[in-house]
This record gives C-alpha cells, structure tokens and sequence, in this order.
C-alpha cells in the first residue's frame, strides 16, 4: 500500500514547520525515505535517508506530486523554480494559509491544485486535513485520501471559502489550545499551586479530558454536566465561563480574528490592499 501510495518520490519543496511535521509523520507510519525528496536552502533537521538538494540542476528530473511548504509570502518568488520541477498536468499540494486556488493556478497553470491544511499533529498522524481541489477526478482523491490518512484525517471541504474557517479552528486551533494551558496553569499558580506542579496538572487534566471526550459517547457539553454537580465546585466555576456565555464570545471573536486573516492573506497575494 506504501509503495501504491507513493509509486515515485514526492518533492517537498520547501520543510519548514508544518512540511517537517509531516514529514516526520509519514516516516513513522512506515514510508519509506526513498519516498521523499527535499528542495530547500540547508538539509538541517532532515530525517535520516530522504535525499536533499538546494539546486534545481540536481534533479534528477520532474516530479508528479510536489507538496509547496513555504511561507506563504515566498509564494510568488518561489513559484517559477517550483514549477520547473514539477511534470506537466502533476499534483501541486499547497500547504500554505491564504494562498487560493485562483492564484496557485496562475503561477502553475498546468497542474493539478489541491489545497490542504494540517496542523501540527501530524507527526502523530492525528491532524484533521482540510482539503480543497476545484476539479479532481475520482481516482485522484482517493490517492489524496490515501496519501493523507497516514498522518491525520482527511475532511473534504464544500467550498473553498471554508478553507480559512477550518484554519482558524483546525489549523491555527492547537496555538488557542495551548495558550489555554498555559492560562489554567497561570490561574492554578495564582491560587495557590506551585507553578511547575500547576503546569503538569494542567497538563495531564487536559489530556485526561480530550481522551473521554474523544471516546464518550456524550456530548462535550454532557460531560461538562457530569462534572459539574448543582451546587458544586466546577458548577461555581462553569458559572464564571458561561455568564452572558463569555467564553463562547471569546473564542468566536478568536477564530472570526484568525479567519479573517486568511482572507487579508489571500488580497496580500494578489496585491490587493
């Protein structure tokens, strides 16, 4: 099945962050290094076996599947060089935040453009993957699908416009979720926990509580009422989070503030202002 999935090697153009991570992720479900190549400007932090180059002329010729993981700023810089080491009619998979389909496709108007968006978590192939593609045949994204599974879980978007809505909340989602930790460690320390003994409580409560959301069959808001008994300490607590349902207004004002720089992002590209 590795071999079906990457019959030849998938260019890497650019391995930043994000590419790096899925990369990684990849390698530990078993794909071979053979199965990746790297075209970025050092080989540091590349996984043992993948083959790095940083010249164009060492290609050893033009590749069917090129992921594009560069910041999305280089986009228009980048592309000439992308585009000759892609084949003609290959697969251009974009990884970056604000790049659209409409634009990708003046800079490689003989490929094939399917968007995706990952987040960090694919190196533990536990990612949700936003993917977007304007016209793809029904064999291709089955080998998008099983290209991606590897590292995450692949969700094919309606529209293209959900693109930057499912960045705010899967792609950028795990920096909210972060800071969140952070934030309960803070309000631990804050009343009366040592620090370091408040940031691993943290920790390992958050853990604890995504893995029974993830397996339970109740509602997170369920649990949430299983928790909290009338009258007790969470429900006190509750109290703060739901008045004139704060929260809920915070983290729409967080991701309407992430979404709506991906449509800034996407202007930027096309030099609008």
């Amino acid at each position: 099945m590795h071999e079906e999935i990457f019959p030849a090697p998938m260019l890497l153009f650019g391995c930043g962050n994000m590419a790096g991570a899925m990369l990684r992720g990849w390698l530990a479900s078993g794909h071979s290094a053979s199965s990746f190549h790297i075209f970025k400007p050092t080989p540091d932090n590349l996984p043992e076996g993948v083959r790095y180059f940083n010249d164009i002329d060492e290609a050893t010729g033009r590749y069917e599947t090129l992921l594009l993981g560069v910041k999305p700023q280089m986009l228009a810089d980048v592309a000439p060089n992308a585009r000759k080491l892609l084949a003609n009619n290959g697969t251009l998979i974009s990884i970056l935040a604000g790049a659209e389909s409409q634009d990708l496709q003046k800079l490689f108007p003989d490929a094939r453009i399917v968007r995706v968006m990952p987040n960090l978590a694919v190196e533990l192939g536990l990612s949700p993957l936003g993917i977007w593609a304007e016209e793809i045949a029904a064999d291709e994204r089955e080998r998008i699908d099983a290209m991606l599974q590897p590292i995450g879980f692949p969700v094919w978007l309606q529209s293209e416009a959900q693109m930057d809505a499912f960045t705010a909340l899967a792609g950028s989602g795990p920096a909210f979720v972060y800071r969140f930790i952070d934030a309960v460690a803070a309000a631990g320390v804050a009343i009366g926990l040592p620090q370091e003994q408040s940031q691993r409580l943290a920790l390992q409560m958050i853990e604890g509580a995504v893995a029974l959301a993830v397996q339970s069959d109740s509602s997170p808001d369920e649990l949430a009422r299983q928790v909290a008994s009338r009258g007790g300490m969470a429900a006190q607590g509750l109290g703060v989070l739901d008045s004139d349902k704060a929260l809920e207004k915070l983290l729409e004002e967080t991701l309407r503030a992430a979404r709506d720089r991906g449509a800034d992002l996407s202007k930027k590209a096309r030099g609008e202002k």
